[in-house]
């Protein structure tokens, strides 16, 4: 399915959205293994969060107070309602011996069908992790891929998702753009989804990092739930379709990749 245009009127304007299928990102929950995917989800944004509260105590100390980066932090971590024992126990962990600070690694894989898919990896032990994310990729018949050579493909964006089961489509694109979103992204749909598939569909409201702070105050200010942004996200240029073959392979690919435990997020510019 292509890219399609969709033409709304608002306060006396056409505005255009593009939208198409949503892309199998930050922790995979955007299509399939709902219970599961939510499980991944949950536990790779806790690690991240725990991994960066490390570095930070590492890099200005313990207080809250005088590290700055380790308060953004802590407001950060409220605001994604994670537990606050995830502050408590890596403020802890910080201050182990032998504990080094984390380092973020990017990696840029060819998958099947011309699909590219970067890896976000943030680890205190680097050689150990590349050469786990290389075995991966060998084992499952990917190609790592030259720094530079699959990242010109995305941009980095910050994006509020929203449950289709907790809006109407038209209330939230009309109040999206009035906000000033730059897109949104709708999940792709079918006559034989489930109550389950449904209910775990997002629609993907794409903006600025200046207004995404607006964003977000509009949609609690409208009521309408939606899941934070965690700091940003991927997203493809021009989404690549393939055949259901290489599809599932790329999939398998990319379950692997998140099973690894220094790995946070996986993000592909394949077309679903």
């Amino acid at each position: 399915m292509g890219v399609l245009p969709l033409e709304l009127q608002c306060s006396n304007s056409v505005r255009k959205i593009w939208t198409f299928s949503p892309l199998y990102g930050q922790a995979i929950l955007q299509n399939c293994w709902q219970e599961e995917c939510s499980g991944i989800k949950k536990a790779k944004l806790y690690s991240k969060m725990g991994k960066e509260i490390v570095s930070a105590v590492k890099k200005g100390g313990p207080s809250p107070i005088s590290n700055t980066a380790l308060a953004a932090l802590i407001e950060k971590v409220k605001e994604l309602d994670i537990p606050k024992d995830i502050v408590e126990l890596n403020i802890k962990r910080a201050s182990e011996k032998g504990q080094e600070s984390f380092i973020e690694k990017i990696n840029e894989v060819y998958g099947y069908g011309g699909v590219g898919i970067i890896i976000e990896v943030l680890t205190d032990k680097v050689n150990m992790s590349v050469a786990a994310v290389r075995e991966v990729v060998k084992d499952c018949g990917g190609k790592m891929a030259d720094p530079g050579s699959i990242m010109f493909k995305f941009r980095r964006a910050q994006v509020a998702n929203v449950k289709v089961t907790d809006v109407y489509r038209d209330q939230l694109i009309t109040i999206a753009l009035d906000a000033g979103a730059e897109d949104i992204i709708e999940p792709s749909m079918d006559e034989y989804d489930t109550e389950a598939d449904s209910s775990e569909r997002v629609y993907k409201v794409v903006s600025s990092a200046d207004n995404y702070p607006v964003i977000s105050s509009k949609l609690q200010e409208e009521g309408i739930n939606f899941e934070p942004d965690n700091g940003s996200e991927l997203l493809p240029t021009a989404p690549i379709e393939v055949d259901d073959d290489a599809m599932e392979l790329n999939k398998e690919l990319m379950s692997k990749l998140l099973e690894l435990d220094d790995v946070d997020a996986v993000y592909t510019n394949q077309k679903y």
